[in-house]
């Protein structure tokens, strides 16, 4: 059986890590959790553990650049 012929694009990698920590809004924003969600929490106050919850938009034009080349097929969500 013969193979199938390619189209002549390449397909880019997805960097995981990149993935899972950034995601990308319906207005095209790249947004990022807040650090210190890992572990030990008992001890820490009901209004730091909501305020964790929040989503941070990444500002930096550089950062941004970085995060979607590592992360080429991160799209709007629909």
């Amino acid at each position: 059986m013969p193979r199938k012929q390619s189209s002549g694009k390449y397909k880019l990698k997805t960097h995981k890590a990149t993935s899972k920590r950034f995601r990308m809004t319906g207005t095209g924003k790249v947004v990022r959790t807040k650090i210190g969600k890992g572990h030990l929490r008992r001890n820490t106050s009901k209004r730091t553990k909501y305020l964790l919850a929040e989503t941070i938009e990444v500002n930096t034009n550089g950062l941004v650049k970085h995060i979607k080349r590592l992360a080429p097929y991160m799209r709007k969500k629909d």
